[in-house]
């Protein structure tokens, strides 16, 4: 098994852009420096809460500061950019890196963004997510002319081409034939997960879904296996938790329910806002159960692994026995605020370590 971290990244919303910049920087620096082997970072555009825009911007400054740790998108949300800037853009970072880029991909989740951007109709989103990603990979695939035509975006170079002075060529990635691509999945169904299966992409199994959730896109991986003939192995699958490690499991249960904790502001703040888009399934403990039977207590114990190092070691070693042997574990990165910070330290050390010698050498 392999160890990431998994940046929305969620901050309070008072606290300074500059501050969020710093300290998630400083994080990703120390997980290079932990072996960590790969961060990703979200993609938000009308949230101070949530105020990273572009990831790919915010990455390029941590490539000479890291060593080893691969940079992921989690997520470009596809149907509110032009697919020929995406083609371009991740094109650049992939050189940038020496490739060192893992592409998630994704409709978008945050509804302030699919208002922003006119894509708050499902089907329409769903059309341009795949649209685009179409475009995208025929762009990478091949010189100009291009004329790729689709329902939403006309992506049309036939005319002012120079190939001798290289005029009308984009850029392609520096991984052939492009970079790993991947799709995150919240939705207790995990549809999404046999689809990425499907494509050939990599499946993230989001870090705020309960534990059903994670053994469902189990279920669902193997079907999209089963659908291309592929060993389901779980090496192309990764799955985000939330990751509390301390002294004890009594002490780990304090620093979760506290309420100035950042793992209990992160789960207040989603219930609330997943209530407001009436999506609150893909969160609750048990999907059926009604909404006024919820609690942050109970969301932040179902879905959070905390506990001593021997506790952590446990639950992961069950939970990957009873949903499947997925390679990569993303630790959510959390606020840093006030004690929150030698937290998240203490954690990432600790799971680097003590945690995933033991589960590797079992």
């Amino acid at each position: 098994m392999d160890i990431g971290l998994f940046h929305m990244p969620l901050h309070p919303s008072d606290k300074p852009m500059s501050d969020v910049l710093a300290e998630n920087t400083e994080k990703i620096v120390y997980a290079d420096q932990l072996g960590f082997s790969e961060v990703w970072i979200g993609e938000h555009y009308s949230a101070t809460t949530e105020p990273i825009t572009a990831p790919m911007m915010f990455m390029a400054s941590l490539i000479p500061q890291t060593k080893n740790i691969r940079f992921g998108t989690g997520v470009i949300c596809l149907p509110n950019h032009h697919p020929a800037q995406v083609a371009g853009q991740a094109a650049q970072f992939d050189h940038m890196s020496n490739g060192r880029f893992n592409m998630g991909i994704g409709p978008g989740g945050l509804a302030s963004d699919m208002e922003l951007f006119d894509v708050l109709d499902g089907t329409v989103r769903a059309e341009k997510f795949a649209e685009s990603i179409g475009m995208i990979k025929q762009i990478w695939s091949q010189d100009p002319p291009y004329d790729i035509k689709g329902k939403h975006w006309h992506i049309k170079l036939t005319d002012n081409i120079i190939p001798e002075l290289g005029v009308g060529y984009m850029q392609k990635p520096l991984q052939k034939p492009f970079p790993p691509i991947s799709l995150s999945s919240m939705s207790p169904d995990g549809n999404s997960v046999a689809h990425a299966i499907k494509q050939g992409w990599k499946p993230i199994t989001a870090n705020f879904s309960p534990e059903s959730t994670v053994i469902n896109h189990w279920h669902k991986y193997v079907e999209g296996c089963d659908a291309v003939g592929k060993k389901a192995d779980g090496k192309d699958w990764s799955v985000a938790r939330n990751i509390l490690i301390a002294d004890s499991d009594a002490q780990a249960e304090d620093w979760l329910l506290d309420p100035a904790g950042s793992d209990f502001y992160y789960f207040d703040y989603l219930w609330k806002v997943l209530k407001v888009a009436s999506y609150t399934a893909v969160i609750k403990p048990i999907p059926t159960m009604a909404d006024d039977e919820v609690t942050v207590e109970s969301i932040v114990k179902a879905s959070v692994i905390y506990g001593s190092r021997k506790t952590v070691i446990d639950k992961i070693m069950s939970l990957r026995e009873r949903s499947g042997p997925w390679n990569t574990l993303l630790k959510a990165a959390m606020d840093g605020s006030g004690k929150n910070r030698e937290r998240e330290r203490l954690t990432m050390r600790r799971l680097a370590e003590d945690v995933l010698p033991v589960i590797n050498a079992g």
